[in-house]
């Protein structure tokens, strides 16, 4: 639970504070202090008299009634000393820096479980054990430095992680991010990271709280609650981004086909960040960006103009930009781009990059950012290159920006490369509230990410075409667990509207051979029984004759465990993927993409978190890396994706109300010239 005192304590009392600012309860008390800590201040400290210039208590029993405290003891100490605390000091709120806890023995765990308890029972809240703090604008309980300055509208941070919450802290301070909080959680043993994105959407108010949210992830321990307040967040006007580190091994988990092969945890936090609307990051300094990029106007679509004074920064702005989608738009030609350059120093570029020269004058920067947001109605964006050529003080031009960022409807992107040689000039800028992108490419891959991002949509079952009540008499007549039966694939398949390519399961040759004539050679031929049909050439395409048929039939019914022979029209088009898989606390992750190589050696697959709407759909599609196969390449013919995303819908409406279905693989699911259609698939249930 978080409450009151923990976000604004009237009086704190730091357990283990000390004189000695390189131990963690000394430099707490420190960073109390030097934040201006407005309530009553005590410190706990057996050995002096005197911290930091406030009164130290020797014992915990003896210090006045408190509403929070911050334990920086040993381990073994802090059971006894919270409970004085929680049961006879009306203590509500515990920061504990304390490490020994679980994350090092059974014996801690039990400890740490022992304190929840009397925290609990005191109806009072824990951050920790294990961590570096809570940071907010009204106390600064943590022991790190650096501290960040605080803005009622800067960043809302919660990390799994206390160090690398300081890390991450380092790299915005840089940018010029500002904060307004900072949880790190540490054990969680009472408040994890989704309890406090909880508190913060159960409590947001739209005027005064902070609409930026950043998040370093360790383990999520209850996606649902993440996803319900993380996507309740930005349809509130937030903006988030997050890393979810350890996600590289996948487990241990059943191989059998495409989808149990790929389906992992990565996978499945892709799918969540995907349906929460969270921008995924993966390192430090790209979360630090995508902050910065959030603390700017939206931008409205994907035209950049990028004014700038160096033409080779320019260049490699324009390459990262584009290729992750953004149009950088040409000028040439243009009567508006003609008028500009007669502003400009002779020699200089008004095509886009427009390039006001090295020597170009903050009055030059002026005119050109003037441009940009008034006379060139094909822009949204505008990222300005200016950094010092070394001649002399580019103060004027800065004011220039910081004029321009605060007054232009267009988003301005500030990338102010001179750290050192105008440093003063940077410190100036970023001290009147902007960030800055030291580096270009860092920026276009921050700004990417956002627009690339989808928005959380409504969570609603699209059940048009599903037939639920079928669904489950279907589930419930099947006798047991594992790889179902063709004729039941069939059978759910229909129920829940997915076209599937007709097809006869037999071990009697006459019942194949009459199914043959009846929809026309050629046909295909596979092997009912073994799973992998293709390791033991028990896949037969292209039989164009009854006499190639049957030779095909008795070699396949013979193969080991055969029990029958799938006979099938052979059709032609393009294959495509469709799988889902059941991943633990997250649900079914629905897998799509283009099929044979594309998915066996590329990997080039999108997830999704089922159940999932037609828009979902459509974008996991629509991010695929051969999304361009799609819209049809070289002479071939695109594919409907509007039918595929339907397919898609309806295979997670499917497994929505037939939870048992564990893992399910549609490979090739085939786009020809009369739609898309199921041809091999497998569902693996568990009763």
């Amino acid at each position: 639970m978080i409450n009151q005192e923990l976000i604004h304590p009237k009086s704190i009392v730091v357990v283990g504070g000390s004189n000695n600012t390189s131990k963690p309860g000394g430099n707490c008390v420190r960073n109390l202090i030097n934040g201006q800590f407005a309530g009553e201040l005590y410190v706990v400290n057996p050995k002096e008299t005197e911290v930091q210039g406030l009164k130290s208590y020797h014992h915990v029993s003896e210090i006045p009634p408190t509403e929070m405290a911050v334990i920086a003891i040993p381990a073994q100490a802090c059971l006894d000393a919270i409970t004085v605390l929680a049961q006879e000091k009306g203590v509500k709120a515990f920061i504990m820096f304390s490490a020994g806890f679980k994350e090092e023995s059974q014996e801690g765990a039990e400890l740490e479980n022992a304190i929840v308890k009397v925290v609990t029972d005191a109806g009072a809240s824990l951050i920790g054990p294990n961590c570096i703090g809570f940071l907010n604008r009204y106390h600064h309980s943590i022991f790190t430095l650096p501290i960040p300055k605080m803005d009622p509208m800067g960043v809302d941070m919660v990390s799994s992680s206390g160090s690398t919450a300081l890390y991450i802290i380092e790299s915005s301070v840089r940018m010029g991010l500002r904060f307004n909080s900072m949880w790190s959680i540490g054990n969680g043993a009472q408040i994890t990271v989704e309890d406090v994105v909880e508190y913060m959407d159960l409590n947001f108010n739209p005027e005064t709280d902070s609409k930026i949210k950043l998040l370093y992830i360790e383990s999520i321990k209850d996606p649902d609650k993440l996803l319900e307040h993380t996507s309740s967040l930005i349809r509130k006007g937030c903006r988030i981004a997050g890393i979810k580190s350890g996600t590289s091994e996948s487990g241990s988990r059943a191989a059998a086909s495409h989808t149990g092969a790929m389906a992992n945890s990565d996978l499945a936090v892709e799918a969540l960040f995907r349906k929460a609307g969270i921008v995924r990051c993966y390192s430090r300094e790209e979360l630090a960006a995508v902050g910065a990029v959030f603390t700017l106007k939206e931008l409205k679509g994907k035209n950049i103009a990028i004014v700038t004074h160096a033409g080779g920064a320019a260049v490699m702005l324009t390459d990262a930009l584009a290729k992750g989608g953004m149009e950088i738009p040409s000028l040439a030609g243009n009567p508006v781009a003609s008028e500009l350059k007669t502003h400009l120093l002779p020699g200089s570029s008004v095509n886009n990059p427009i390039d006001v020269l090295g020597t170009g004058t903050d009055k030059h920067l002026e005119i050109a950012i003037d441009y940009c947001e008034e006379k060139f109605d094909n822009i949204d964006g505008i990222v300005v290159i200016f950094g010092s050529p070394g001649l002399n003080k580019i103060f004027d031009a800065y004011e220039v920006l910081d004029r321009k960022m605060r007054t232009c409807t267009k988003p301005i992107y500030p990338v102010l490369p001179s750290v050192s040689t105008a440093l003063d000039e940077t410190d100036f800028f970023v001290e009147k509230g902007h960030v800055n992108f030291s580096d270009e490419v860092n920026l276009a891959n921050a700004l990417v990410k956002t627009l690339q991002t989808p928005r959380p949509l409504a969570n609603n079952l699209e059940l048009s075409g599903v037939d639920i009540p079928l669904i489950r008499r279907i589930i419930d007549n099947i006798p047991e667990s594992g790889y179902i039966a063709p004729k039941y694939v069939q059978e759910l398949f229909k129920a829940a509207g997915i076209p599937m390519v007709a097809e006869l399961v037999s071990s009697k040759w006459k019942e194949v051979k009459a199914f043959a004539a009846q929809v026309g050679f050629p046909v295909v031929a596979k092997v009912v029984g073994p799973i992998h049909k293709s390791d033991v050439g028990g896949v037969v395409l292209n039989i164009r004759s009854e006499k190639h048929l049957q030779i095909e039939f008795e070699r396949l019914i013979q193969l080991p465990d055969a029990t029958a022979v799938m006979i099938q029209p052979m059709l032609s088009g393009m294959e495509l993927f469709a799988g889902a898989k059941y991943e633990e606390k997250f649900g079914h992750i629905v897998l799509c993409g283009l099929g044979g190589i594309f998915v066996e050696i590329f990997k080039d697959i999108a997830s999704g978190l089922a159940p999932l709407a037609t828009e979902e759909a459509l974008s996991m599609i629509r991010s695929l890396r051969g999304y361009k196969v799609f819209k049809g390449a070289r002479g071939q013919k695109g594919i409907d994706e509007h039918q595929f995303a339907k397919i898609i819908v309806h295979l997670s409406a499917l497994l929505r109300f037939a939870t048992e279905i564990k893992e399910l693989d549609i490979n090739p699911l085939l786009a020809t010239n009369k739609g898309i259609i199921a041809v091999d698939a497998r569902i693996r249930i568990e009763k």
